[in-house]
């Protein structure tokens, strides 16, 4: 079992940047591939980034390309979302996912292959 717990959302303007922590329990962390997922309100949740167990492999989607950095630290049982140049778009609850595939090397972007989930944290850019 997996516990996830993130940090570091709040308010911030247009252009501002955040970032996100994602601390995660259990023994066997590094082995995980992780994502990061954002539901805004009245919308799905969506894929926002995903990255490997070992951090060597990362996928984005469009709308945050070049704006939001993933990065991992096995050694502290986190994943973090370094996000910039925010737009009002990008509000929304923000989650970490983990997927139980202790022994693959891959990254994985849809929703129901991920087994654990954090409780979310709050993100909000005003304009």
């Amino acid at each position: 079992q997996v516990r996830l717990v993130e940090s570091g959302g709040g308010l911030v303007q247009a252009g501002g940047s955040l970032r996100l922590s994602c601390a995660a329990s259990g023994r066997t962390f590094r082995s995980y591939p992780m994502g990061w997922y954002r539901q805004a309100p009245g919308k799905e949740r969506e894929f926002v980034v995903a990255i490997s167990s070992s951090g060597s492999r990362t996928y984005y989607s469009d709308s945050v390309k070049g704006r939001f950095t993933i990065s991992r630290d096995n050694a502290k049982n986190t994943v973090y979302l370094q996000m910039n140049s925010l737009k009002p778009e990008d509000t929304a609850v923000y989650y970490c996912a983990a997927v139980d595939r202790p022994t693959s090397s891959g990254i994985y972007y849809r929703k129901d292959e991920y087994d654990y989930w954090g409780q979310g944290t709050q993100v909000t850019v005003s304009s």
